[in-house]
Order: C-alpha cells, then sequence, then structure tokens
C-alpha cells in the first residue's frame, strides 16, 4: 500500500530528528517518495510520529494458557497501545524450549497477529535450571533472547555457562533477578506497609543479590546481560556502576515501578500484586533517576495477563501480574514527559532505539529511510480514558482502569500496514 503521512512532527531517536515533514510507505518500507499517487493519505497536523513502538519483555500466553491471551488477543492490545513489536517470554505450557515451540509462536504470529512477534527461548531445558537448552537450534529458530523469567536460575554456574555460551550467538542473557529463598512466600514489598497490612514482605535484597551476582558473572564471562524488570534504588545503582566498569550490562524497567508505590496495596487489590512487587516512594525516584541518567536502558510491559477468576482470590493466593500494553504510553507520557523526567525523545528512545540496538533487531526502532515501516503516531492532546470494557486484552487486570490520560497513540503502523486508529480501532 501506498501511504503519505502529511505535515507530522517527526520525532527519532535514532537519527536525532526533530521536525515537521512527510513520511513515505511503500513496499512495508519507509521511501524518500513514492513511486505513484498515495493510496491512503494521513493528515499528521498537530501530531507526533515516532519509531514504532517495541515492548521487550512480555506474556502472550499461547501455547497452554490460551483463557487468559492468545497471540491474536495480546498483539491487538499491543497495537492500541501503539506497540508495533513485542517480545514473548518463553513460560509458556510447554515452555520454549525447543525449536517446534519457537515455529508454533512464530507460524501463529504469522497467521493471526497483529505486530510483530518475536519469541524469547529458554536459558535452560524446562526453565528447570539443571542443563542449558539447545540454544544454537532456538537461535536457528528465530529466538532473540533467551531468558528463564519466573523462575531465576539459581545455580551461579549455570548462569555463568550461559552468559559464555550465548556470546557465539550474539544474544543476550535476560535475568529474572529474585532469589527465591528470600522471596519465598512474600506478596508484597517487605517493609513499613507489609508489617501495617499484615501481609508477608518480599525484601529489596532478594532482587539485589541477584543483580549483584549475575553482574559479577557477566564481568567474569565478557557475556551480554539485560537485566529485567529493575524496581529497586539499589539495583539501579548496582547497573550504574556496572556500566561505569564497561560491562556489558542493560536493563528495563515497567511504568508500573514509577508510577505506584506499595502504599496501594492498602485496599488488598490484587491489581496491585505483581513481582517484583511495587516498592517505596523512593525506589520510584531511583527509577526515574535511572532512567533519566541513562542507567536504565529500556521501559517494558511485562504485560501478565490472568483471568477474572485467578485475580479475585485473596491477596495472598493471587497470582502475580497485571497487563501493561495499552497503558505503557499513556504512563511514559503522564509520568515522565509531563512531569519532565524526560523529555519526548528520550522517553521514546526507551521502546524503539535502545531495544533495537541491544537486541539486534535490524531496520527496526527507527525512521530512517529503507527501515521497516513500523510507525507510531501519538496525539499528545487527546484525552482518553482507560476503560475496562475498551481493553482489547483477553484480561482485565490493570490497577489503571478508570483513570483519565491526555496523550496517546491514535494510529499504530506495522510492515507499512494501518493495523489501529483510535477512530476505527483494529483493523485487519
Amino acid at each position: 500500500m501506498l501511504i503519505q503521512i502529511k505535515n507530522i512532527k517527526i520525532i527519532d531517536p535514532s537519527t536525532n530528528t526533530n521536525k515537521v515533514g512527510d513520511i513515505f510507505i511503500e513496499d512495508k518500507k519507509i521511501v524518500n517518495k513514492l513511486s505513484a499517487k498515495p493510496e491512503k493519505i494521513i493528515d499528521g497536523k498537530n501530531k507526533i510520529a515516532v519509531p514504532g513502538l517495541i515492548d521487550v519483555h512480555c506474556h502472550l500466553r499461547e501455547p497452554g494458557q490460551e483463557e487468559k491471551e492468545t497471540i491474536k488477543t495480546g498483539t491487538m492490545s499491543a497495537a492500541k497501545g501503539g506497540i508495533t513489536t513485542v517480545f514473548c517470554m518463553p513460560n509458556t505450557k510447554p515452555v520454549t524450549d525447543n525449536a517446534p515451540s519457537v515455529e508454533y509462536i512464530l507460524m501463529k504470529a504469522q497467521k493471526e497477529g497483529k505486530v510483530n512477534v518475536f519469541p524469547i527461548g529458554c536459558i535452560t531445558k524446562g526453565s528447570l535450571g539443571k542443563e542449558l537448552a539447545e540454544i544454537g537450534i532456538l537461535k536457528k529458530a528465530g529466538i532473540v533472547a533467551v531468558s528463564d523469567d519466573g523462575v531465576p536460575v539459581e545455580n551461579s554456574q549455570m548462569m555463568r555457562r550461559a552468559l559464555e555460551y550465548t556470546k557465539m550467538f550474539n544474544l543476550p542473557v535476560i535475568s529474572h533477578c529474585e532469589d527465591k529463598e528470600l522471596s519465598r512466600n512474600g506478596v508484597m514489598n517487605a517493609g513499613k506497609n507489609s508489617m501495617i497490612f499484615g501481609l508477608r514482605g518480599i525484601p529489596k535484597q532478594s532482587e539485589e543479590i541477584m543483580v549483584s551476582r549475575d553482574i559479577m558473572l557477566c564481568e567474569l564471562t565478557g557475556g551480554k546481560l539485560h537485566i529485567a524488570h529493575v524496581s529497586t534504588a539499589g539495583s539501579v545503582e548496582l547497573v550504574r556502576q556496572a556500566k561505569k566498569k564497561g560491562l556489558n550490562v542493560t536493563c528495563e524497567t515497567c511504568p508500573h515501578y514509577f508510577s505506584l508505590t506499595d502504599d496501594y496495596v492498602q485496599n488488598y487489590d490484587t491489581s496491585y500484586k505483581m513481582n517484583p512487587p511495587l516498592r517505596t516512594q523512593a525506589d520510584v525516584e531511583a527509577i526515574k533517576e535511572g532512567l533519566k541518567d541513562g542507567t536504565i536502558d529500556c521501559i517494558a510491559t511485562d504485560h501478565a495477563p490472568h483471568t477474572l477468576e485467578e485475580k479475585s482470590k485473596e491477596f495472598d493466593l493471587a497470582p502475580f501480574g497485571i497487563i501493561g500494553f495499552e497503558t505503557a504510553l499513556l504512563l511514559i507520557l503522564s509520568e515522565l514527559v509531563d512531569k519532565k523526567v524526560l523529555t519526548l525523545e528520550q522517553a521514546i528512545s526507551k521502546m524503539t532505539t535502545n531495544p533495537a540496538k541491544i537486541f539486534s533487531l535490524k531496520n527496526r526502532g527507527t525512521l530512517k529511510v529503507g527501515s521497516i515501516a513500523d510507525i507510531t503516531i501519538i496525539d499528545l492532546q487527546q484525552e482518553y480514558e482507560f476503560k475496562k470494557e475498551d481493553i482489547l486484552s483477553k484480561s482485565k487486570n490493570s490497577p489503571f482502569i478508570g483513570r483519565k490520560f491526555k496523550g496517546c497513540a491514535v494510529t499504530t503502523i506495522v510492515g507499512g500496514k494501518i493495523i489501529w486508529t483510535l477512530k476505527d480501532g483494529i483493523i485487519n
């Protein structure tokens, strides 16, 4: 399809572009000019075009847990949030530790997905931490990283081997940093609030000990380490010091870690139960500072859908996790850009340029001529209320339902195809 986006403000951190102009799309790519009259003209006046947003951490639940989410519903939800590429974690049922599992996800995504889907493979077979998965075969099948997300690799020698072995494939090892013995039976952040609310706590050291260990192993091996869902001030500082030493360490945080604290748990609403748990205001400020000074490279959703029945249990028994595709950009704009923690360019780079570079995505995370036409169009003046009935995810477990925002994605273009418009909804 030949598309022209007219008179739009173009913000592309990959080229330091911030100007008003036109974007031309032909044969699924961004071009200098069209070879014929455009079939579709998008009026970009008072709107912003950025590279399609990339979410490096989500759970699509398929195969095995389709009652929570499917590749189709998850990618519809992502498109609505302005996200054009998602990395799905391997803790499906069965886990993604072999080539057929990777191929199944890619096949389903090609057939039913609305956005680009890149699978993440397991570090260890069965995510059991006993034996390395066939990482080379997984790489050939199409994975972009390895992780045992949800289940930390507790054996240090195993993690060392993973960091060593993945070097030959240039694959990042995404670490779920949690000392399971320290966090055992915990359901929220350990501290004053956990005592007041009568809930078992997860100390910040559960995360920070493993962050420290994995950074040390990264230094030992020279591997490529990416730390998932950073939530504490101590973890931010550990990554900051690792980067100062020149280690190949990157990390991500999630919108709930810079917008919510453990104070919200007081009503025992399980929408505020996630792992790592919500921390203190001091941790929130440290996360913001880490984003500002570049210590934190990416913002990821950790989109974790659960059924209403699961999340309706008492706080101790409900599963960890919230959905995040449709609120990530909203929270980035409201909590970081509007409050001048980050410039719009800096904020956008956390979900475009940086992920594309860290995970070696060719021709994505940029609006350069010749790149794949994945584009998110944002209207900073558009008022939007996040309503339960409008959620496209199969699950509704979000603490942000009912919240009003200013600024959202109004058009999502994936591979030169208009997938989502705020006006029309999902387009086939």
